[in-house]
């Protein structure tokens, strides 16, 4: 009996050891996830440095958390300036526009099918009379000032998610094989031989998430940049940043290259919008049809919805890394009950 009451003791005292643990990491918890995940996909390139570095692995650990601010950080910053200088404009230019009165609309607009007398009568109507500019913009100036403020506040968290990410990756790359082995020995115990197969599945699910939504967002958002920079689009690191968040919505960033076209066409540079359309549609939209197969294939095939829903409730859950963090995990989530229930299939039949 005693020896059941110590037991009993023991076990409430590890309980009690975890829950009080979590609760001191719990802030911490999704940046220690995502450094986890960005590790573990890049750990191939870490490997690769450690070798040229000769097995110095602190110094390796410290290049590849260089490489990480480089590449996650310094963007993010130079982003979340552009959209501190292009706000306060954005509300003069909504002022002046109020004060100068709208122009009148492009000839084009007239010359669209279907649409296009009804927007160049509407434009007209609205372009002349002060009172219903004003009421136009003042019924959409609230909607968009509270998503302006929040994109504002999701970009400053991530720059500091993402630094965080950086740091906690470097102990991650530096004892990375330690913490493997020990995860391994841990499965063994609590899994035996399924262990092994249960690595495989989070691997490659992190991996086909990581490579084929992270990778082609990144190289999407990177294409669009580069051709708003070339046709002269105010933002354009801010239309880079939409464009990689919109990536996972079909058609997400033809909205904003359209968008782009549009504004180049009404300002009087017919040219750089047609750019701007060839561009938008061969690159930038065709990139989603060649990188993202190729990417995906290196990992486990994923589910549309399943990641769709994993970006937003991961951006609710997790912030700004809830982009890569809540599609990962539910996606692993998915791939590790789908081979449990595979596993069990037979013996119900």
């Amino acid at each position: 009996m005693e020896r059941r009451i110590e037991q009993i003791v023991q076990i409430a005292a590890i309980v009690a050891l975890v829950i009080g643990s979590l609760m001191v990491l719990r802030p911490f918890l999704a940046a220690i996830l995502s450094a986890a995940i960005v590790c573990f996909s890049t750990w191939p390139v870490y490997v690769r440095i450690e070798r040229w570095l000769k097995g110095r692995r602190w110094l390796a650990a410290l290049v590849m958390t260089v490489l990480l601010v480089l590449v996650l950080v310094l963007p993010l910053a130079l982003i979340a300036v552009t959209y501190a200088d292009q706000f306060p404009q954005f509300v003069e230019r909504v002022r002046e526009t109020i004060a100068e009165g709208l122009p009148g609309p492009p000839e084009w607009i007239a010359s669209l099918p279907v649409v296009g007398e009804a927007l160049d009568a509407g434009w007209r109507d609205i372009a002349g009379s002060k009172d219903k500019l004003a009421e136009v913009l003042r019924r959409f100036a609230q909607p968009a000032r509270e998503v302006l403020v929040q994109a504002g506040f999701i970009i400053g968290e991530g720059v500091l998610q993402l630094t965080l990410i950086a740091f906690i990756g470097f102990f991650f790359y530096r004892d990375g094989a330690a913490l493997v082995q020990a995860l391994r020995n841990a499965l063994n115990r609590v899994a035996g031989n399924l262990s092994d197969g249960l690595l495989d599945i989070v691997g490659g699910t992190i991996n086909g998430v990581v490579y084929g939504i992270i990778g082609t967002g990144l190289a999407q958002a990177l294409m669009a940049a580069i051709g708003y920079l070339v046709a002269g689009v105010p933002g354009a690191l801010m239309l880079g940043f939409f464009t990689f968040f919109l990536s996972i919505v079909p058609a997400g960033p033809a909205v904003i290259w359209i968008g782009a076209a549009a504004w180049l066409a009404y300002q009087g540079e017919p040219g750089w919008a047609v750019f701007m359309a060839i561009w938008g549609f061969f690159v930038i939209s065709g990139i989603d049809n060649v990188v993202r197969p190729l990417l995906i294939s290196r990992g486990a095939s994923l589910s549309f919805a399943l990641v769709l829903l994993g970006v937003f409730g991961g951006v609710l859950a997790f912030g700004f890394v809830g982009i890569f963090l809540g599609p990962t995990l539910l996606a692993v989530g998915f791939n590790l009950a789908r081979r449990w229930t595979e596993r069990q299939a037979p013996a119900a039949g």
